[in-house]
């Protein structure tokens, strides 16, 4: 836990450093997604960090590994650098850096750092923790001293649905609708990244319905905070939680409850 939280921390000060003094340096993939100088740098410095563990990783910078060689992985890193480039270019400031640690396909350790926010939260079988006012010179004693168990429960509130801020697609907007029509009054957040995971995982939202494309490395840490705060990331086309490192890095359509 202390090397990826540790790992995120030195990301999320080099992300910052470009978001706020230089130039982004945007170029496009071919599925012509987004890619910044601060997805490469992120991406490096987890990788350095990340190495002396001597677990394999999975990164969205680095994906180009065959399956015939991961396969035999029963243990591995799955690492966004950057989740949520779109955002970053916005500067809306809701992007994240995901870790999360694999065995047997289910993620049994999470960090999601918030580097514009300053939020970090973190997840393994002891439970899942949120951290407020995290910067560079925060240090792991103080992230252990001052974390709060989630999710913090409170008094009863409106059905909360979170959705993508940048790929609302028509399936979610017809989910929203659907529950909207069965329980009257409900309330809808749209966020950026991995935050909506995060949200469901705290208990400020109820739900996150995703009909639209995801990979691995967008849902990995996530799930670890959200299976150990107690909820589920559920697979639509299998009924069961969602699994990794499958030959088809592309997710299939999930809700989060």
């Amino acid at each position: 836990m202390k090397t990826a939280i540790l790992a995120a921390l030195g990301a999320g000060k080099r992300i910052m450093e470009i978001y706020n003094h230089e130039n982004f340096g945007i170029d496009f993939k071919s599925d012509d997604s987004p890619l910044t100088k601060a997805d490469l740098a992120s991406h490096k410095i987890i990788m350095t960090a990340l190495k002396k563990t001597n677990i394999p990783v999975l990164s969205e910078e680095g994906r180009d590994i065959d399956y015939s060689e991961r396969k035999v992985w029963d243990q591995l890193w799955i690492v966004d650098p950057i989740d949520g480039t779109k955002e970053f270019i916005k500067r809306n400031g809701e992007f994240t850096v995901n870790i999360a640690l694999i065995e047997n396909k289910k993620p049994v350790l999470g960090v999601i750092y918030v580097p514009a926010l300053k939020d970090l939260y973190f997840a393994s079988s002891d439970g899942s923790f949120h951290v407020k006012d995290i910067d560079s010179n925060t240090t792991f004693d103080d992230i252990a001293g001052n974390a709060t168990k989630i999710p913090v429960y409170k008094p009863e509130k409106v059905y909360t649905i979170v959705s993508s801020k940048s790929h609302l697609s028509k399936e979610t907007q017809d989910f929203i609708d659907k529950v909207k029509s069965q329980k009257g009054e409900i309330k809808t957040i749209s966020k950026g990244s991995s935050l909506k995971l995060c949200m469901v995982a705290k208990g400020e939202a109820d739900c996150y319905p995703r009909f639209a494309p995801t990979m691995e490395w967008d849902t990995a840490a996530g799930q670890a905070i959200c299976s150990f705060a107690g909820k589920r990331v559920i697979d639509q086309e299998t009924g069961e939680e969602m699994l990794y490192n499958r030959k088809d890095l592309l997710n299939n359509w999930f809700i989060v409850q």
